[in-house]
């Protein structure tokens, strides 16, 4: 069986992650716009059913998750494979599953959004329009496995402007890869 093509030298990903209100899309969003890279939102590679249970206040189980990682990581790969880089919005709350989008083989820097949990639920009980109900935060909290002795993560306090979000998180990959 032959092995698959590496992805282009020159793609790559970052991975924009956090818990739910963090700001991953936005931040996501504004990075893509920054280094001119494709932009993907993990929210959207959910299943209805998926959408539905969480809407409904049920968390997903890590199970539940597995496939969903999966598809993720075939997905950058995908990308980088036709020479695209690309800015994912991801929770990556679990180590595990960093692991996972790190053995896809893509070239990547994550990128983890952080505040303290009083902060993070202002701004989720002020959104609309998500199918992820504020009162779920907490399990997202006990999920989180902070990267805080990962090599590839940029930490950025979201307790801030997006515009000083943006800047440190565009400063701290900068500096990673010099």
């Amino acid at each position: 069986m032959m092995s698959p093509a590496p992805p282009s030298p020159s793609a790559r990903a970052i991975v924009v992650m956090g818990v739910s209100g963090s700001g991953k899309s936005t931040v996501a969003q504004g990075l893509a716009r920054h280094y001119g890279f494709s932009l993907l939102d993990a929210d959207d590679f959910h299943s209805n059913e998926a959408k539905a249970q969480m809407a409904s206040g049920i968390p997903l189980t890590d199970a539940q998750r597995d496939p969903w990682v999966d598809a993720l990581g075939a997905a950058l790969r995908d990308f980088t494979l036709r020479g695209q880089s690309v800015v994912l919005a991801f929770s990556g709350l679990r180590r595990e599953h960093r692991q996972r989008l790190r053995a896809s083989g893509v070239p990547m820097r994550f990128v983890f959004l952080h505040a303290e949990p009083a902060v993070i639920a202002a701004r989720l009980g002020a959104r609309t329009g998500h199918f992820m109900p504020a009162h779920l935060l907490d399990s997202q909290f006990q999920a989180l496995q902070p990267p805080n002795d990962e090599a590839d993560v940029v930490a950025v306090d979201v307790d801030a402007t997006l515009e000083d979000v943006l800047s440190h998180a565009i400063a701290g990959l900068d500096r990673a890869d010099r």
